[in-house]
């Protein structure tokens, strides 16, 4: 019986672990693939902002409204725009 365990622990002893290179190679390919993922979730996220201020320029949404005050009034447009900003700065 001692001598089936004295050949499993050598069997166990001889199995090939992985080397320095094998295992850099093991890990540039898990950070590529969680690259990889993060990038198209990334990519997925910008699109759909890109449709949500699409459909939120249209006229008589929020930002088409903002828009078209904007153009007729630069100035005016300007003036509440600091006015807004300094009441949050004021707050915070």
């Amino acid at each position: 019986m001692q001598e089936s365990t004295m050949q499993e622990s050598t069997i166990n002893d001889e199995t090939p672990q992985p080397n320095l290179a094998a295992r850099a190679i093991d890990t540039v390919t898990d950070a590529t693939r969680t690259g990889a993922e993060i990038s198209a979730a990334l990519v997925e996220a910008v699109s759909r902002l890109t449709e949500a201020f699409e459909r939120a320029r249209r006229p008589r949404h929020p930002l088409g409204v903002l828009a078209a005050i904007t153009r007729e009034a630069p100035l005016s447009a300007l003036f509440v725009a600091v006015l807004f900003g300094v009441a949050i700065g004021r707050r915070h």
